[in-house]
């Protein structure tokens, strides 16, 4: 079998296992679709506008990239339960490398999560978001590639814990940080310094920094800049999950 094939391999077993598991595809969906009415519609009637779009227009690129973020990190947990039936130990004695195994298991939980992402795209278009099919295109190769730095990092924590219970409190431990400092919900101009510090550090906000000036043309920093430093973690990240799997 050669690479490409065995990266083929795995990746299609996981496309087969989200789209059987119906309920994971709708929790999927309605937990950001949550986030965007309930808290979109809640704070958006005491709030007139944010950078001259409303409150709910204006979280809706961080909404999007909540959902990658969510989706991605969970998927690691599933390199645990393959452990436990010993699915994992089959395809890792297969006759691969170990990077083509960490491959096709990040390609899938990036398709998991792009799926979500097709769906919200979708949903802009009936809130009023200035979506055109160009704005379509670079926003979801955007978060493509913040789905890859993000599936990465599940894959990493999975690969180095053995029970869910640890997975879950460790990646909860991460996951809420990166999103709450992450300006998904508040524009991150006028931050107190040490909470804009924060921020400033959070690879996260520069995905979601970039989404947003994709969308709606509000920028912190510049796209440029905003891509290069989500490039730069991604391979980080892909980095640290290939070393994380030769050691399984």
């Amino acid at each position: 079998m050669s690479e490409i094939e065995a990266i083929y391999a795995v990746w299609l077993r996981e496309a087969k296992i989200y789209a059987r598991e119906k309920e994971r595809i709708i929790s999927s969906i309605a937990s950001p679709l949550l986030w965007l009415f309930g808290l979109g519609a809640g704070i958006g009637s005491t709030v007139d506008v944010i950078q001259g779009y409303p409150y709910q227009v204006f979280i809706y690129p961080g909404i999007i990239v909540m959902s990658v973020l969510f989706t991605s990190l969970f998927y690691g947990i599933y390199i645990i339960w393959d452990r436990k039936l010993d699915f994992l130990k089959e395809v890792l004695v297969a006759p691969v490398s170990r990077a083509s195994v960490f491959a096709g298991k990040m390609l899938g939980g990036a398709t998991d999560a792009m799926i979500q992402v097709v769906f919200l795209l979708i949903i802009g278009l009936f809130i009023n978001v200035p979506l055109t099919p160009l704005i379509i295109i670079e926003s979801f190769l955007t978060l493509l590639l913040i789905a890859i730095a993000m599936v990465s990092i599940g894959l990493v924590i999975g690969a180095n814990l053995n029970n869910p219970e640890g997975f879950s409190l460790v990646i909860n431990f991460v996951m809420w940080p990166m999103f709450f400092f992450s300006g998904a919900l508040f524009p991150v101009n006028n931050l107190p310094r040490w909470l804009y510090a924060i921020t400033y550090i959070n690879p996260l906000t520069y995905g979601v920094d970039a989404v947003r000036g994709i969308i709606l043309g509000i920028f912190k920093f510049s796209l440029l800049y905003d891509l290069s430093i989500m490039l730069l973690f991604a391979m980080i990240t892909m980095a640290a999950g290939v070393w994380s799997f030769r050691r399984m």
